[in-house]
């Protein structure tokens, strides 16, 4: 296998997971997309939902409900062949600013990170830096063992979808 050198797009476009605090996540990766191309693909619900769930955990996005303006709500609902009943994550966005920053509070439990999205663009690429702050460290520790690690997938998923877009 090759040396990967410093500017190479494996080595530029892989998804870097990081515990910044005892509250505090950071996920950062560069996409090889403008950051209008970017920012479209997390706030146009036909976009955003073909790339949001990992493919890998076998749960579908049953409905995906975004009114991405500051001061709006969301409501995605998912399912899963283990689940009873459907899930439903729902909250309020605190600031939209297009193609550069979207910050979500989520508001089904007490436990609701607040999610901050930006978008950085360089040359064509756009560096998204995706920040969750929770309420208690222990509100952390259950999305790290949960939701939280699909993020890389996650953000391999959006990789593809812009990768026909740009």
């Amino acid at each position: 296998m090759p040396n990967e050198k410093e500017g190479s797009s494996a080595v530029m476009n892989r998804t870097v997971v990081e515990r910044k605090s005892d509250r505090e996540l950071v996920v950062k990766r560069t996409f090889n997309a403008p950051a209008h191309i970017v920012f479209e693909a997390w706030s146009k619900p036909e976009l955003f939902t073909q790339w949001w769930v990992p493919k890998s955990v076998g749960m579908s996005l049953v409905s995906c409900d975004m009114d991405i303006r500051t001061g709006g709500a969301y409501r995605l609902v998912f399912s899963h062949p283990a689940f009873d009943q459907p899930m439903a994550f729902f909250g309020t966005y605190r600031e939209v600013t297009p193609h550069k920053r979207i910050v979500w509070a989520n508001e089904e439990s007490d436990e609701g990170a607040v999610t901050t999205v930006t978008f950085e663009e360089n040359d064509g690429k756009t560096l998204v830096t995706f920040h969750e702050l929770y309420p208690t460290t222990a509100a952390l520790e259950e999305a790290l063992a949960g939701s939280a690690e699909g993020l890389p997938e996650q953000f391999a998923q959006l990789d593809e979808l812009l990768a026909g877009r740009s």
